[in-house]
């Protein structure tokens, strides 16, 4: 009989090993610095934030696709850059309303669900960098949107695959109170980089004219080991002087030209 539970174990334990080998994360993320603004919609002529443009990002290769994030009056999450779609004000409207007007390709507005959903599928190479828009409402509601997101990403198993990013100081301190282990990144260029690497935040996402007057700033940022990237950069010659300064990463309209520039 112990002979019996003996084998019993070992080839319960034997399976348990299994399952843990096929679930190891496989993610291996595109070694390049393109960022996708709102995904890569401009070429083909896709609605910004779709989930076409997400997919076409994602079947370029670039380094991660970026999105924009707010919630409805019924508190849904969806996935648009202004704060009006449609003429109706995102924060004021109920997600029954938004959903009935559809994207130029026929799309629904989407979910953050939906979008990050469909970020994961059949992709371990392309980062969902994720923007919070902060509330026009009060504080304390975006910092109820950034723990509603972290939520959501953390019960879809995403967490690995996004990175968060926000022009608020305090969204981006509760997804790190939420998941220390998360990566973030800074769109306001009114924090040191040593501020930066006290509070755990990543790294710095300015608007790219900042780094050409405060130059100073990238050995500073490579100094504390943040991360560098600038938005939204969209010409040769500004994708150039990034390359050539050792960013991370570039937000852009453009991803093909930057490939472009890159193997230029």
């Amino acid at each position: 009989m112990k002979k019996i539970l003996s084998f019993l174990i070992a080839v319960l334990l034997l399976s348990c090993s299994s399952v843990t080998k096929k679930t190891t994360s496989t993610i291996s993320f595109h070694n390049n610095l393109v960022i996708a603004h709102r995904g890569a919609w401009k070429k083909n002529n896709l609605p910004q934030n779709s989930i076409a443009s997400l997919k076409q990002a994602i079947a370029l290769k670039c380094a991660g696709s970026e999105f924009d994030v707010r919630m409805t009056a019924d508190d849904s999450l969806v996935i648009n850059h202004d704060p009006h779609y449609n003429n109706l004000e995102i924060e004021k409207a109920n997600y029954a309303e938004l959903v009935t007007l559809k994207l130029s390709n026929g799309e629904k507005l989407p979910t953050l669900r939906e979008y990050v959903l469909a970020g994961i599928e059949n992709n371990k190479a392309t980062r969902l960098v994720c923007e919070i828009k902060p509330s026009g409402i009060n504080k304390e509601r975006g910092i109820s949107i950034a723990t509603k997101v972290a939520q959501l990403v953390q019960e879809l198993k995403a967490q690995e695959m996004v990175v968060f990013i926000s022009f608020d100081y305090d969204i981006l301190k509760k997804i790190k109170e939420l998941n220390p282990k998360a990566s973030t990144q800074y769109l306001e260029d009114d924090k040191s980089f040593e501020q930066l690497t006290k509070d755990g935040i990543s790294g710095a996402d300015y608007y790219f004219p900042s780094f050409k007057d405060h130059p100073e700033w990238i050995n500073e940022a490579k100094k504390n080991n943040r991360t560098l990237n600038a938005w939204t950069v969209n010409n040769a010659e500004d994708i150039d002087w990034l390359i050539q300064n050792g960013f991370n990463f570039i937000t852009t309209n453009e991803p093909e030209l930057v490939f472009e520039r890159i193997n230029h």
